[in-house]
């Protein structure tokens, strides 16, 4: 496996430190809200990565944490906690306010066919780690008090960002970095932060009543389930000039390791060529998709059409189009499904390496979906071609597999069947009778009448299937 290193700034062959054993963590989710299918997207990247990993043989180890305390407002360390700030504009306690959003953040991972990590830990269950962790900072020099937290000091850190490639000296303070009269450097970040009386999250600690800063609690909750140096940290590349950076900072002055040895991150989703804003109503939901009439995994078919390190410009015209090329696939499976003809071993073999090489190639999915639709596309049928095809689905995660095809379909009919008004129905079952009578021409104007109202008949052996035709 091939794999580009944000770290080194080039393509990797891939080594991991434990040949037995592939270690990974991934930056969650700060559950104070709804997560958008910008967010999603670095997760629908974290899922093939993980499946490619296990699909070349490794065994995976993977650990996402889930940010329920810590997160302020601003990327630097002003501004309210996210999830005191959603706490009071719900009149919910923060508790309440991170199970709700984590449930509805879970949910959505599961239509999206994204694997749970093997491990989630929520940042508020390792308050007593993260204390271990500064205090070693604070042990080894790294860090200083002010009257409103602990601070790292950069300067003692010659190489702070290593990652970003960022020079500090050429930087100056301004709308990210708030300017603090009492930090040694304006860059310099919070471990951890003393609490107003009225903040709503707060624990006991060496410095006081205080709350976690964002970055150390992935710096201790990774060093707890993965060790002080893992294989894989993966995120979004907002994460790398800020969180990620720190990230390393605080391994450094605690350990003096770096944590990972590869950093991969995933591109932005822009969405019709500008950046998602609320203000602009175009940040989106998978719920709101959903209304929209589309299913989650074309949203991942639209994802994966795109190579994870390209930015990604979100339309729903593409939507669409990613829609309409997953039914079309879908059955062009299914046709296959339905046939015997032979087919050699080594075509089959040839193909699965392909499709594993192109994966394996820093995630080249566009690559590998091209090679799952020159299969499907076969004008030689073959139940071993459908059967391919939903092999490479174990990474892909479409629901390709005949198995989840039929799946999705008795259950998208039965949910129809179920939705259709009286009028639909009426004509229906007047065309079922014209049928029987053998009144041919009657049951051909009612099939017409029906496709002007969006529902597509066919008559099977099993009887009529209703599907519902797309714009």
């Amino acid at each position: 496996m091939k794999f580009y290193n944000t770290l080194s700034k080039k393509e990797e062959e891939f080594k991991p430190i434990d040949k037995n054993e592939v270690r990974m963590y991934s930056c969650g989710p700060t559950v104070y809200n709804y997560a958008h299918i910008g967010n999603l997207r670095t997760y629908i990247f974290m899922d093939i990565l993980a499946k490619t990993i296990r699909k070349n043989g490794y065994n995976l180890k993977h650990v996402m944490n889930i940010t329920d305390v810590g997160h302020l407002v601003s990327d630097a360390d002003d501004g309210e906690d996210k999830m005191q700030k959603a706490s009071e504009r719900e009149k919910k306690s923060p508790y309440e306010i991170a199970d709700f959003y984590a449930k509805a953040f879970f949910k959505d991972i599961e239509k999206l066919n994204i694997r749970k990590p093997d491990i989630i830990a929520k940042a508020t269950e390792h308050i007593p780690e993260m204390i271990e962790y500064v205090q070693q900072i604070v042990n080894n020099g790294y860090a200083y008090e002010t009257s409103s937290g602990l601070y790292f000091d950069i300067s003692k850190l010659p190489s702070y960002g290593i990652l970003s490639g960022k020079n500090l000296a050429g930087e100056k303070a301004g709308a990210r970095i708030t300017v603090d009269e009492e930090k040694k450097n304006p860059f310099d970040f919070a471990l951890w932060k003393k609490a107003p009386e009225n903040h709503i999250m707060q624990w006991d600690s060496p410095w006081g009543r205080c709350y976690p800063g964002w970055h150390i609690e992935c710096s201790a909750m990774s060093k707890k389930y993965l060790g002080e140096q893992f294989d894989i940290h993966t995120g979004g590349v907002d994460h790398i000039p800020i969180h990620h950076e720190n990230e390393i900072a605080q391994s450094i002055g605690n350990n003096g390791k770096i944590p990972a040895n590869y950093w991969m991150h995933g591109e932005f989703l822009l969405v019709d060529n500008g950046k998602m804003s609320k203000s602009l109503g175009n940040v989106y939901t998978i719920s709101e998709l959903e209304e929209r009439g589309f299913d989650a995994l074309d949203y991942r078919y639209f994802c994966l059409n795109s190579n994870y390190r390209n930015t990604l410009n979100f339309t729903f015209v593409g939507l669409i189009g990613a829609k309409k090329g997953l039914e079309r696939l879908r059955n062009l499976v299914k046709v296959h499904s339905t046939s015997n003809e032979d087919v050699s071993d080594k075509e089959i073999e040839d193909y699965r390496k392909s499709f594993l090489d192109a994966m394996s190639n820093d995630l080249d999915s566009p690559k590998a979906l091209s090679i799952i639709w020159e299969i499907a596309r076969k004008q030689n049928k073959s139940k071993k071609y459908a059967d391919l095809i939903g092999e490479m689905d174990e990474i892909m995660g479409l629901d390709i597999s005949i198995d989840k095809i039929l799946e999705r379909e008795n259950k998208e009919e039965d949910k129809l069947e179920q939705s259709l008004d009286i009028e639909i129905k009426q004509l229906i079952s007047e065309r079922e009778i014209a049928r029987q009578n053998k009144e041919w021409e009657k049951a051909d104007k009612i099939r017409e009448q029906l496709e002007q109202k969006g529902i597509r008949l066919k008559d099977t052996k099993e009887g009529i299937k209703i599907e519902k035709i797309l714009e």
